[in-house]
């Protein structure tokens, strides 16, 4: 199964929002006793009690949560200030979350140039192919550039850590032997790496809603910690340790993107500040074993659990000129939150309405009454049959998109926003035969066909017009 490219960026983008850190050596046994008393002397811990005999929550590797540590991050942390700051770091996580860490996280610090190396492509072309359609589906990435292109430029060089699941280690990219770290980065990071112990977040859903969707929990989770755990520095809580400053890393940013990649860490929060506002940490623990199946479940914390999108099919119909992509799956889905970014990128929503009333802890409101009532989708994309024929015109791609709706007045405000406002207004797309639309130039210069039945659109793409019934006759 090919592994899809959103849920490799969704671990990489992890480290743009929230992620540097650095080397430690990890935690040891833990306590019983009760937590000592805050304290505001920073340069010495000697008043603090002897370790533990067991572990116990706040108490990790020789530091309780709120002890003072010796740390002065100007020059860059030292290896003995890294581990002062990382284990009451986790030691505040767990008083946080109410959760113990089970081992010991090691975190390592790599060149940028060893991460590049790393980075430096695995990449099935294929898939790639593939997932270009996809992305040009929602009009989001048009025949002028691939989707790779448009995540690289979105990251350049902001790269700064992440956590990683298969290796159970927390690896910081640095410019420095010595690097400085970000308290609420580190808790971001130290959390996961808890989430990890206790409910496993290895591997991704198949599509890109469904990625989209369990990083809402996940992420949601994360950054729900991470801003509790801020909120007590600001408070005076805790004592903390200064923030650095942090440069832009020089990447561009393509925001309609970017708006779609960063539903989990928007919208992610207020999901999960639902749930523990239903039931506490309990609840959202519960929310691992019922994992969210779709970003309209992130969006809409009253549609979840109960309201699953539907199974969507598209019989494949193609000449023997055309043919589907040999991936598994055949098809994505791209759902709610993608088809916002889509509507907000061509105006056919008010732009101003992203910032209107988000929710807690997030930065957006990814609402819109044309990509709500998403009920489920599916977007199968098409290349030529002859593979001398794919190569020797590689933008002669299609694909056919169905979604469905909750009723048909939800199908009707989809194909109006997407007809008369994307299509016709914004790509200037002319009428040629009924339910048919070519767009003449521009990287979304294609031929378009585009019905309704009750609540069920169907968008069919192709290079020309007479090519549309041998994708999709």
């Amino acid at each position: 199964m090919h592994r899809s490219q959103l849920a490799a960026l969704l671990s990489v983008f992890l480290l743009v929002v929230a992620g540097c850190s650095a080397p430690i050596s990890t935690p040891g046994s833990p306590p019983t006793d009760a937590p000592p008393t805050e304290t505001t002397d920073t340069s010495s811990t000697s008043s603090w009690p002897d370790d533990p005999p067991t572990d116990r929550l706040g108490w990790e590797a020789g530091y309780w949560h709120n002890e003072s540590i010796d740390v002065n991050q100007s020059d860059g942390l030292n290896a003995t200030e890294r581990e002062a700051f990382v284990a009451r770091t986790m030691a505040r996580v767990e008083v946080v979350r109410d959760l113990e860490f089970t081992d010991p996280v090691p975190v390592e610090v790599i060149s940028r140039a060893e991460y590049r190396n790393q980075s430096d492509d695995d990449s099935d072309p294929v898939h790639a192919d593939w997932n270009d359609q996809v992305w040009e589906s929602l009009l989001l990435v048009g025949e002028d550039r691939t989707i790779e292109q448009v995540f690289d430029e979105i990251y350049g060089g902001a790269v700064l850590g992440y956590y990683s699941p298969s290796e159970d280690r927390i690896v910081i990219v640095s410019d420095s032997d010595t690097p400085a770290i970000d308290r609420r980065t580190l808790a971001h990071e130290l959390h996961h790496a808890l989430q990890d112990q206790h409910f496993g977040i290895n591997g991704s859903p198949a599509t890109q809603d469904a990625q989209l969707a369990e990083n809402g929990l996940v992420e949601g989770d994360a950054r729900y910690v991470d801003r509790l755990y801020e909120d007590r520095c600001d408070a005076g809580e805790w004592e903390c340790v200064p923030r650095p400053e942090r440069s832009s890393g020089g990447g561009s940013l393509d925001f309609p993107v970017f708006l779609t990649i960063y539903t989990p860490y928007s919208e992610g929060p207020t999901f999960v500040t639902e749930l523990h506002e239903r039931g506490g940490w309990e609840a959202v623990n519960d929310a691992y074993e019922n994992r969210p199946v779709s970003t309209e479940q992130v969006l809409h914390p009253e549609a979840y659990p109960d309201e699953r999108p539907v199974d969507v099919t598209i019989e494949d119909r193609s000449s023997a000129d055309w043919t589907r992509y040999d991936t598994d799956p055949v098809g994505d889905t791209v759902g709610e939150a993608s088809i916002f970014a889509m509507f907000w990128k061509h105006g056919a929503i008010d732009k101003t309405d992203l910032q209107r009333n988000p929710g807690p802890y997030s930065a957006y409101n990814y609402t819109s009454a044309p990509s709500a009532g998403w009920g489920g989708d599916l977007v199968v994309p098409y290349r030529p049959a002859s593979d001398e024929v794919a190569e020797a015109n590689p933008n002669d791609r299609g694909y056919v998109w169905k979604t469905v709706w909750d009723t048909e007045k939800d199908a009707e405000q989809f194909e109006r926003a997407y007809l008369t406002t994307t299509l016709k207004l914004r790509l200037g797309a002319t009428r040629v035969a009924p339910n048919t639309y070519v767009v003449e130039k521009g990287p979304f210069a294609d031929a378009y066909r585009v019905t309704r039945r009750g609540n069920t659109v169907t968008i069919v793409n192709a290079p020309t017009v007479e090519e549309l019934d041998e994708i999709h006759g």
